[in-house]
């Protein structure tokens, strides 16, 4: 089935992004942004997501001719990701960057 050649998976995506952020993390560096393709639109073009779109699900409303796109539910999705990956590493420089003394009580908090 050629319409389907560019088949993606959600969590692929979710995973990349995780990762993305894992080695600047590592590296000590700062992601300069993330570039997603996505719609508004109620399309199936990537299966899965919390509203699981499935294989079977995928002509009913494929509509792209170049890259799949992530439909709002699964954006929606991945935002909250990053949202909460953003939050977590602000938390912790926070802490980091408390005196010694009050940063060892703090840290409990975070995580």
């Amino acid at each position: 089935m050629q319409l389907f050649a560019n088949l993606w998976q959600c969590h692929w995506v979710q995973d990349e992004v995780k990762a993305f952020f894992d080695v600047h993390e590592q590296e000590g560096t700062h992601a300069g942004g993330v570039h997603l393709e996505m719609t508004g639109q109620n399309v199936t073009e990537c299966v899965g997501g919390g509203r699981t779109v499935t294989f079977e699900d995928l002509s009913s409303r494929y509509h792209t001719h170049c890259d799949p796109r992530l439909n709002a539910s699964q954006a929606l999705e991945l935002a909250f990701i990053v949202a909460d990956r953003l939050r977590k590493k602000r938390l912790n420089y926070a802490v980091n960057s408390l005196p010694a003394s009050i940063a060892h009580h703090s840290k409990n908090v975070v995580s």
